[in-house]
């Protein structure tokens, strides 16, 4: 039997990418303690879709009459079940192909009581489904119907059922329904498992008259409520906490062509490495040798190959990764690609080093390789909600592992980028399926704000623009590009990462022209300084290409910058703008809450990263994370450095409580955001919670605007 434990985790995965199938039985009466299954019938739905062809339908054999009033509405009689097989065998067959997927179905706490008495009468161990009702969810997306039976609901929604009354055909009803009333959920903002579990389990008056009728309860009370850590999945936290520059080898074994294998194994030997690069020095054509590749070279050649040249044996190109990237990355880089050595590349595209699976060996690499896996390599774009919903679970194991919020958020950002790439993907192939041909210029997706600066956590929203080399507003390009823009936020939107409700999408025509365009647009936000321009502005400066020609999105990033840098009015109206917040604190340092709650992102967390990136610009630090930004610019002005520490402290100490925040109520099904609930926070916590709010105020003085109070 197939184990099927629960984890709050997985109350993350979209509704619309849920594995699922949805189940129907027909018995031989309604009693839940003496009636028997005589038909089951269970359809596969994955994606917001039926899977055709995958479907469970069986008859049993009840081992007791069934009566004439049941025949009468299931048309199975005694002679058509005789021959079935019994419970005993077809239990166990229906547990294994459902596995660990949710089970839904129109009362599905009647079928599920059914089940669960068969299974006593048999001595075979139950185990709960996850599941949700139908009528349930019929309720909760706001379907009032006097009397909300399978056929009613199937009408007002413009469902034909076929087979009503069989196991099957009202199975495949239910999948249909279920299907249907998702964008009536998503309207009522009911998108993941868990808060359309928290929204049924409020439907109280249901579920005491499915319970006197002795029906299992479709959700169990005490799964929702669940949310401490512990309840999210182990990780072994090495690989997201470190990055390839921190266990490479370096500096690179680099040899001439002209080397003999001979030469190149003593070289390996005695700097006790498994790799050279091979190098004329002129241009990007590196080849790699391996003790693999000598060794095959010598079982082919024998002891004459130590005389040939590396360059004869060289495997090119060479396939690299960036000296900053996560390790978990790279595994999954050579895993999937089965490679046993990269080259790593420093951030101006130099091979500073090696690194090898025996390096990550060493280091513990393991089931991380999934989470990177599962987005690059998602066959379909509804794929791409669990894997998105994945990166919760996992973030909630490093949360209970104490990893630091910052880096949590580099992982989150990272994979961000990776989701926003692979919907890119997606969206074109599809548009190139559906006739709009290729790309009528080059163009890159960009990322904005949190994203690009790898701070994203838990509750992003789509922020992205694109940037195509030439065209004009309206006309066939933009046409093109707008298309693209709307399929990649309605496959971001289906994956969990929802619409910005601001409208900063490429799919709208302020965040989506050629650079010219761009060129003019940012040079008029900077020119005129006016809030609104500000307010657009600002995000753009944190820009990262994700998909497409990454040079042109530098480029734009790059000249946006360095116009910046020059505008002092501009400049002074970023500051305006970074310290018109509240402070968290009021008087007599009573926090400012508002229904238990304070909204640290606007009024503790975005003073700080606006702060870090003003003295950016000012200063021309490079660097895009927050924390990074404040250290360089605390080495350049010696008078602020106590004050910039302070609020770097207090940046890592708000993230750590908003992430925590965030999975307490993925947990319970409650939607997440930016508001922290300083009572759900331990009491040793609390203290440093106050005291990185009591910080945030020195924002002022960092960036030399009065202070008052």
């Amino acid at each position: 039997m197939i184990d099927r434990k629960d984890d709050a985790g997985a109350g993350a995965v979209p509704l619309v990418s849920l594995d699922a199938v949805a189940l129907d039985t027909e018995t031989t009466g309604l009693d839940t303690g003496k009636d028997r299954i005589v038909q089951i019938g269970a359809v596969a739905l994955s994606g917001g879709a039926i899977l055709a062809g995958n479907s469970f339908d069986r008859m049993v054999d009840p081992d007791m009459p069934i009566p004439p009033s049941s025949t009468a509405i299931h048309g199975l009689s005694d002679e058509q079940v005789r021959l079935a097989e019994t419970a005993r065998e077809t239990l166990p067959a229906l547990a294994d192909w459902i596995g660990t997927r949710v089970v839904i179905g129109y009362a599905i706490g009647f079928d599920l009581a059914i089940l669960k008495a068969e299974h006593g009468r048999l001595g075979i161990p139950w185990r709960p489904y996850r599941s949700l009702c139908i009528r349930q969810l019929a309720s909760v997306a706001g379907l009032r119907l006097p009397a909300p039976s399978l056929n009613a609901i199937a009408e007002r929604l413009g469902i034909a059922i076929e087979g009503r009354h069989s196991a099957l055909g009202d199975a495949r009803a239910a999948a249909a329904i279920y299907i249907a009333l998702l964008p009536r959920l998503a309207e009522r903002g009911i998108a993941t498992l868990a808060q359309a579990e928290r929204a049924c389990l409020a439907l109280t008056s249901q579920a005491d008259e499915e319970a006197k009728a002795g029906w299992q309860p479709a959700i169990a009370v005490d799964r929702v409520p669940k949310a401490d850590f512990g309840a999210f999945a182990r990780v072994d936290s090495f690989p997201f906490r470190y990055r390839v520059a921190d266990i490479m080898s370096t500096p690179p074994a680099i040899v001439v062509p002209a080397m003999s294998l001979g030469e190149a194994l003593n070289l390996l030997t005695e700097r006790k490495i498994s790799s050279v690069f091979v190098s004329s020095g002129a241009g990007t054509d590196i080849g790699i040798l391996t003790e693999r590749d000598i060794t095959r070279a010598i079982r082919s050649l024998g002891a004459r190959a130590l005389n040939e040249a590396v360059g004869l044996f060289a495997t090119r190109p060479l396939v690299t990764v960036p000296a900053s990237e996560f390790l978990y990355r790279a595994n999954t880089l050579m895993i999937v690609g089965g490679f046993r050595h990269l080259g790593v590349l420093s951030a101006d595209g130099a091979l500073v080093g090696a690194l090898s699976a025996r390096d990550l060996l060493k280091q513990r690499v393991g089931d991380a390789v999934f989470l990177a896996r599962e987005i690059d390599h998602a066959e379909a774009p509804a794929d791409l909600g669990k894997a998105w919903a994945n990166l919760t679970r996992i973030a909630g194991g490093l949360v209970a592992e104490e990893v630091d919020a910052r880096i949590v958020a580099s992982v989150v950002s990272r994979e961000l980028r990776a989701l926003t790439r692979r919907a890119s993907e997606f969206a074109e192939r599809e548009m190139a399926v559906e006739g709009f041909g290729p790309p009528p210029a080059q163009f890159a997706v960009l990322i904005l704000g949190s994203g690009g600066r790898g701070e994203s956590l838990l509750a992003m929203d789509q922020d992205n623009a694109i940037v195509y080399a030439s065209g004009v507003p309206g006309g066939p390009e933009d046409r093109w590009f707008e298309e693209l823009g709307r399929r990649l936020a309605d496959i971001l939107d289906g994956a969990g990462v929802s619409y910005c409700q601001g409208g900063v999408m490429a799919r709208n025509a302020e965040w989506r022209m050629d650079l010219d365009g761009w060129r003019r647009k940012v040079g008029g936000w900077i020119e005129r300084s006016l809030p609104e321009d500000v307010l657009n502005c600002d995000i753009f400066f944190d820009s990262m290409p994700v998909y497409g020609d990454a040079a042109l999105g530098k480029r734009l990033h790059s000249e946006a910058l360095d116009m910046a840098s020059r505008a002092r009015a501009f400049q002074i109206g970023l500051c305006a703008n970074a310290v018109d917040f509240t402070p968290p604190l009021g008087m007599f340092g009573r926090l400012r809450l508002k229904k238990g709650r304070l909204d640290i992102k606007r009024n503790a967390i975005m003073p700080i990263f606006s702060a870090a990136r003003i003295l950016a610009i000012r200063h021309g630090i490079h660097d895009r994370s927050t924390p990074a930004r404040l250290h360089a610019a605390s080495e350049l002005a010696d008078s602020a450095r106590d004050s910039i520490g302070a609020l770097v402290e207090a940046h890592r100490i708000l993230l750590d409580e908003l992430l925590a925040q965030q999975l307490r109520d993925i947990g319970r099904g409650i939607p997440h955001g930016n508001l922290v609930a300083p009572k759900q926070i331990s009491a040793p916590r609390q203290r440093q919670f106050r005291w990185a709010l009591e910080q945030v105020d020195q924002v002022r003085g960092v960036l030399g605007m009065p202070v008052f109070g």
